[in-house]
């Protein structure tokens, strides 16, 4: 008999998979580093300390992790005194975005002759990301600052204008798994500006490090209510 049953108790052996199912674990494991978001890598991190904060940037510009163009890439922008954003994806809509954030603060302190809270722009950017939901920026935001009285605000959010805010840190790019690992385990609070400095840095250049999309050096931003400073990194370029 051609097909016979197997006896009872032998095992059932099942045929093997067709070779669409066999390549779609590679497929899988290779779109990480192949969606848009991922394109041009990067990392941005923002901390909290003891009346200031601060964000920090790797400035690696690539493409995906064939091609390394250049390695001065902006990717923390100056929205007000008190206020920066981090914007983290692909490279042509972080400039765009960034120059429509920019025009969108100038025009609000022409109009209302105050200055932009961080709050206030956060939501802005939460709307702007929103009102492109169907087409939208391919970026995510971070913003950091101090408000008024000087307490640190930091937030986050996902490409249609989501927002998550955090009392300690937030993270945005394709090293947000890394940057989430070390930022909790050396970050604490009541830090002063160089104890906040040193904690940033060293978390952006070990998450940087373990992600062959970023790096190639650092920017980092201390916002203190005197101040801003701006200290570069040296990391690996390999």
């Amino acid at each position: 008999q051609a097909n016979s049953v197997p006896p009872t108790g032998a095992p059932r052996q099942s045929p093997p998979p067709p070779a669409r199912h066999r390549r779609r674990s590679a497929r899988s494991a290779s779109a990480v580093m192949s969606g848009i978001m991922a394109y041009n890598g990067g990392a941005v991190v923002a901390m909290a300390g003891e009346n200031c904060v601060a964000i920090a940037s790797d400035t690696r510009h690539g493409v995906r992790q064939l091609m390394t163009i250049g390695c001065q890439r902006q990717k923390t922008f100056k929205l007000t005194d008190q206020t920066f954003v981090g914007l983290a994806g692909l490279a042509t809509d972080v400039q765009t975005f960034s120059q429509l954030l920019d025009f969108r603060i100038k025009l609000f302190s022409l109009k209302e002759e105050r200055t932009m809270q961080p709050q206030m722009a956060a939501n802005m950017i939460s709307s702007m990301l929103y009102e492109k939901r169907f087409g939208p920026w391919f970026t995510e935001p971070i913003v950091a600052g101090l408000d008024k009285e000087g307490t640190p605000f930091l937030c986050a959010f996902d490409y249609i204008g989501a927002m998550s805010k955090a009392q300690d840190f937030v993270v945005s790019g394709t090293s947000s798994e890394q940057l989430y690992g070390v930022c909790e385990s050396f970050w604490r609070p009541g830090m002063d500006k160089d104890e906040l400095f040193e904690t940033i840095a060293q978390c952006l250049l070990s998450a940087a490090d373990r992600d062959c999309l970023a790096g190639w050096g650092g920017l980092v931003h201390i916002i203190t209510p005197d101040e801003i400073i701006t200290r570069s990194l040296k990391g690996r370029m390999d």
